[in-house]
This record gives C-alpha cells, structure tokens and sequence, in this order.
C-alpha cells in the first residue's frame, strides 16, 4: 500500500509529490499524458512562487528558473486604450513544456514512483482507497486529485451545461524583438495574452500567444487574432513555431479543496480567471500546501480527516481570495464599454490600483 497517490504530473501533482516524498511517504504519481508536451498556460510564473519552485527542482533544473526570461511590466489593451502597471517583483516567463518535465525528473529524483500514460478511471473508499486504472489497482492511505480542471474525476458546476461554453488555445510563435512585457488584449468574448516565452534550447524572439475566448466567437488563434485590431496587426509577421494545442469546455466554480476526504489541488480544486497570470503559482502552492498537511497523518499524529481540515482551513486563508478578487475583475471587464470606459481611465490615471490589484490577484 502505497502512503499517497497523486493523480496529475502538472505542476500541483508533483509539487505534491515531492513535498510527501521528502517527508518519507511512499508516493504514486500517475500521469495520463507523457511529457515532454505542451499545456494550455499562459507560462506566466509569479515572483511569489520563485522560493517554492526553486525548492522543489533538482540541481540540475535549477537554470530553468535563473535562466528564465523575466517580466517586468503587464499592458492590459481594451478599448483603444492601454493601461500599464510594473510587476513588482518581476515575474518568470518558463515553458510548460520545459517546467512539467524538469518537475516530474525533480519528483522521480526525489524517489516518488511515477508512471505515465495511466489513466485513472475510477476512485473508492474514503481511507485507504483503491484506484481502478488502464494499468490495474493501486491502493493508498490517501489520495491527491490533480487531474486538472476538466477530467472523469472532477465534477461540472450543477449549472455548468447552461453556461456559455469557454474555450482556450495557445500556439508559439516567432516575433523579432518582443517586448519584455505581458500583454492583455482584451476584446467581446474573450481575451488573448502575449508574452515573451524561455525554452530550454533557447529560441531567439519566441513568443506565448495563450487565448481564453467563448467558443461561438472564435475557435483558432487566427480567429483570435482578429478578434482585436492591435493585436492582428502585431501578428502578421509571427511565424508559428509549435502546433497549436486547446482545451475545453473551461468552467468557473467556487473552490473545492476537499471531496469525500481527496484532497484537491490546482485547477481540480478551482480554476483561476487566466489573466491574473497566478495558475502556475497557484498550482506550486496548492500541491505543496495539500501535501504539508497530511504529512501529520503519515506520521501518526493525525486522522485522515483532520489532515482534510486542516487543508481546507489553509486553502480558505491563503488561496481562495485570488479567485474571489479575479471573478470580481472579470466582472468588471465584462461591464458594458460605458461604463468600463471611466473605469479603465481611473486605473490609467492612478497607477496605485493597478499595483493593488496585482497584489490582489497573488
């Protein structure tokens, strides 16, 4: 029996992982992709999280964060109008493509036993629990949920089918001298940001065009691209450099930490508007956060459900309030131009709220 299984390899499954792992558990770690590949993510990685990331990768990863490209400035384009704010301190930008697999060689290093292409099909018991996979049964003293925000495992909103169905796609491309800046361009249905993106073979000029867009506007990033006029005439001269890869239906909901004593991590527990720029961060801290609290239980010090407290406890204090600050400013931008339009002016002529909201959404 293993101590816990850790169902996802994205960033919040193996920051889990790790953390257990250091503390002696006897980890599963099940991923049902196989990396290296790309994700849906605006690859924007916060100054808040730098300790945590640099903790939890090997030696050996440790370039992917000194070496990475820093952002020192967002630029938010809505309505003719460009509203600046410095990100202070800088953020990182990495690749998903680099910074899943430096973490998942980080948690095998760590001597966490992770199996790729395994998919989870089921989950029983409330401790221990017996997982019914593509590659058999596993059973567990207790179980992480990392799988992401749309997976068998994870439930839809009640109210989720009526809801307009949101789309996200993302592409690399090249572009001659980007600007060290994460750029926001918002427009009706939907919004795409840009960012300069470090790879771990470096590639001169690349670019992140990450979209979040409803479905019935637009469902490729030429189509995204034209949603805005700025943003079109930036991309006539971007040549793609990866295949374009997309996600859906993406859903908002309350955050859930805990389910039928399954701690839940990352986008499983709760999905952040993308533009705050924190997913990554916010995934680092959830898993590491998850695995800090049972690591009592593994010891002997505490029951099952006082570890599932205790997370829920610490979610409440420390992460729920960047969903509930981005869902208010995601309603803000979807007010009608009228009325966002002097909104917008305020934030231009005070700078102060935008270095407040920044602080907000981390």
């Amino acid at each position: 029996m293993y101590d816990l299984i850790v169902i996802g390899g994205g960033p919040a499954g193996t920051s889990a992982a790790i953390t257990c792992a250091r503390s002696g558990a006897l980890v599963l770690l099940l991923e049902r992709g196989r990396f290296p590949r790309h994700k849906v993510c605006g690859e924007f990685v916060s100054a808040e999280s730098f300790d945590l990331l640099g903790a939890l990768l090997t030696k050996q990863h440790a370039f992917l964060l000194a070496d990475a490209i820093r952002i020192p400035q967002a630029r938010v384009f809505l309505d003719g109008r460009t509203v600046q704010a410095p990100v202070n301190p800088p953020a990182a930008s990495i690749s998903r493509l680099d910074l899943d697999a430096a973490l998942w060689d980080s948690a095998m290093a760590c001597g966490v036993d992770g199996r790729q292409q395994v998919t989870v099909q089921e989950v029983s018991g409330t401790g221990p629990f017996i997982l019914s996979t593509s590659a058999g049964k596993f059973e567990a003293r207790a179980v992480i949920n990392a799988s992401g925000r749309w997976s068998n495992l994870n439930q839809a909103p009640a109210n989720g089918c009526a809801r307009v169905k949101w789309l996200g796609v993302k592409g690399h491309f090249s572009e001659p001298s980007p600007p060290n800046s994460v750029d926001l361009y918002f427009f009706d249905g939907g919004y795409c940001g840009v960012q300069p993106v470090d790879m771990a073979a470096s590639h001169e000029g690349r670019i992140n065009a990450c979209a979040m867009v409803r479905a019935d506007v637009a469902s490729t990033l030429a189509e995204v691209f034209a949603c805005d006029p700025a943003l079109q005439e930036r991309s006539q001269n971007w040549r793609p450099l990866s295949d374009p890869v997309s996600t859906s239906p993406l859903m908002f909901r309350e955050p859930q930490p805990e389910r039928d004593r399954i701690l839940m991590a990352g986008d499983a527990a709760a999905f952040v508007d993308p533009f705050v720029g924190d997913g990554i961060s916010l995934a680092l801290r959830s898993g590491s956060l998850a695995g800090g609290c049972l690591a009592p239980f593994f010891a002997g010090r505490s029951s099952l459900p006082e570890a599932a407290r205790d997370y829920c406890l610490a979610y409440e204090q420390r992460l729920a309030p960047v969903f509930r600050t981005s869902s208010k400013i995601r309603r803000m931008l979807s007010l009608p131009q009228i009325i966002r339009s002097p909104i917008l002016s305020l934030f231009g002529k005070t700078p102060a709220l935008g270095r407040y909201l920044l602080r907000k959404t981390r």
